[in-house]
């Protein structure tokens, strides 16, 4: 897998600094308006979703994790329900800055459990910083979308959550058979990605299994727009400045092979 292009400090900054962005788009919000992004969700269920990851994280690193680790926290919306909705802020807040304390004191190397392909990804504290970054950030995008707050995302944030899609859509949940969905591995298959002067990227699905690069070339399919679109269209968010041509269902094979994650 490529390598991350930011440093390990810059995301533990980024964990907090989304976070506390995050806290003020939602002031004063009413929590239980429903967030159209996150089906079934209001937008409190969605800050508690968010509080409970930065405390798993945490908790992995902290403990020095090497299996799987209970994820009630993340996934149980029973699990933070008496919290009251006027102290989700400072909450999030705290638990943000607890994540960040204990990735910096752990440094990037150690070893930790994460749920990424032991063989695509290190395990280790570098992995949980770089991850709490963009669910923070994305979930980020979520709650502006039903407050209107303005949602911008700082270009060199913006690539780097890119390339870590595409990195995980190389993982073998994304592409190996699956009895009654079309194959989407072949000869000729690919997929172009251009952000303008933000960068471009090329993913190659004629071998074995897919690998991507940065630059251009030719593609059966193409997707173009603004970096920060072009995240928000992977992650299966409104992004009106992204445009599409070539072959379609390849695409959305594509789309949904590699968004099984996001249902989890």
């Amino acid at each position: 897998m490529g390598e991350a292009l930011l440093t390990f400090d810059e995301y533990c900054d980024a964990i907090v600094a989304q976070t506390d962005l995050l806290a003020r788009h939602v002031k004063a919000a009413d929590t239980s308006v429903p967030v159209p992004t996150c089906p079934g969700w209001d937008l409190g269920r969605l800050l508690r979703h968010v509080g409970g990851d930065h405390r798993w994280a945490e908790d992995i690193v902290r403990t020095r994790a090497t299996e799987p680790t209970d994820d009630d926290m993340v996934n149980d919306p029973a699990a933070y329900a008496h919290l009251d909705d006027s102290a989700l802020g400072g909450w999030l807040v705290e638990g943000a800055t607890r994540l960040s304390g204990t990735l910096r004191a752990a440094g990037p190397d150690v070893t930790v459990w994460t749920p990424a392909d032991e063989e695509l990804v290190q395990q280790s504290a570098m992995f949980w910083a770089r991850r709490m970054t963009y669910e923070t950030l994305l979930h980020r995008a979520d709650a502006a979308l039903v407050t209107g707050a303005e949602f911008v995302v700082e270009e060199s944030f913006a690539v780097d959550a890119v390339e870590e899609w595409l990195e995980f859509s190389t993982v073998p949940e994304a592409y190996e058979p699956l009895p009654g969905v079309p194959e989407l591995l072949g000869h000729g298959r690919s997929l172009g990605f251009d952000a303008g002067a933000a960068g471009a990227w090329l993913l190659d699905l004629g071998g074995d299994r897919p690998v991507w690069q940065r630059g251009t070339g030719a593609a059966a399919v193409s997707v173009r727009g603004p970096v920060t679109d072009l995240l928000l269209f992977l992650y299966d968010r409104p992004a009106p400045g992204v445009e599409t041509w070539g072959d379609a269902e390849l695409l959305d094979l594509w789309l949904g092979r590699t968004r099984f994650w996001l249902e989890a």
